[in-house]
């Protein structure tokens, strides 16, 4: 997800910092961007010169003062849990601009909780935005206002949204937000369907594709988005509702302990080619 914003910013004429604590995993999100670009290029989409002055705009910083220290937005893309976002954010408002905006990628997290580990006077211009993967084809941006975020914090975000190119929507912070809390439990039911036999994943992904006109099938999306992440979403979701619908099916829970997270790990409800 980071290096998807990383590239619709910089496409939108905007200079990027893309910070890891390890500085590969930063240099090979620049390196996937340059790739992408180079795919727009074959395609026809981008000229060489536009290629060249997009990934210009994308650099790596070595240090998280580096990146922030300068930055009138910060788009925080890590992995979806609480403490270590709420980490992040404490180091980073010791170092960005007081002016700068605090934006979580988060896509079920509470953003007032997550805005009260920066400091009071932050908290008007700490929100959600929420983007979707793959983010440079994706045209939705989820946002979510925490209990402090200003009127001007969200006109903001919504320009920067327009200059990407994305359709804004609007949730209230409550557990999922609008997408995951309806997306989550259709995943769910789904899983229940494979575990108790009803029918093949290919059988179940198939019904959706073709009976409800999905791109993809629920299982395979599953995959998709990855089953860990999945998971989390899910017990966030179960832990603010309390409704059994919410609860990660068992099946969730043993792909995962098992290490079968989706694509990403090769096996997931179907097995994936590793390159």
């Amino acid at each position: 997800m980071g290096h998807g914003i990383a590239q619709v910013m910089a496409a939108a004429g905007h200079h990027v910092w893309i910070y890891e604590p390890e500085v590969a995993r930063a240099e090979a999100g620049r390196a996937r961007i340059g790739a992408n670009l180079e795919r727009a290029v074959a395609k026809g989409k981008l000229t060489e010169e536009q290629r060249g002055e997009q990934l210009d705009r994308v650099a790596v910083a070595t240090a998280l003062a580096q990146a922030g220290s300068t930055a009138d937005l910060v788009v925080e893309a890590v992995f979806e849990d609480e403490a270590t976002k709420r980490d992040l954010f404490a180091q980073l408002d010791a170092v960005a601009p007081p002016a700068a905006i605090f934006a979580s990628n988060t896509s079920s997290i509470s953003i007032t909780r997550l805005a009260a580990a920066v400091a009071e006077q932050r908290r008007t211009r700490f929100v959600g935005m929420h983007f979707f993967s793959p983010v440079p084809v994706m045209p939705l941006i989820e946002l979510i206002r925490g209990a402090e975020t200003s009127d001007a914090c969200e006109a903001t975000v919504r320009e920067i949204a327009a200059e990407l190119g994305k359709q804004v929507i609007v949730s209230r912070d409550r557990p999922g937000f609008i997408v995951n809390r309806v997306l989550m439990p259709f995943l769910g039911e789904a899983m229940r369907a494979y575990e108790e036999g009803l029918a093949t994943a290919e059988d179940i992904d198939a019904g959706a594709r073709l009976g409800l006109n999905h791109p993809m099938g629920p299982l395979a999306l599953a995959d998709f988005i990855g089953l860990d992440v999945c998971l989390h979403i899910m017990q966030v979701l179960h832990e603010g509702f309390g409704e059994a619908h919410f609860a990660p099916p068992a099946i969730l829970w043993q792909l995962v302990d098992a290490g079968h997270l989706g694509q990403k790990a090769g096996r997931g409800f179907y097995s994936y080619p590793r390159s």
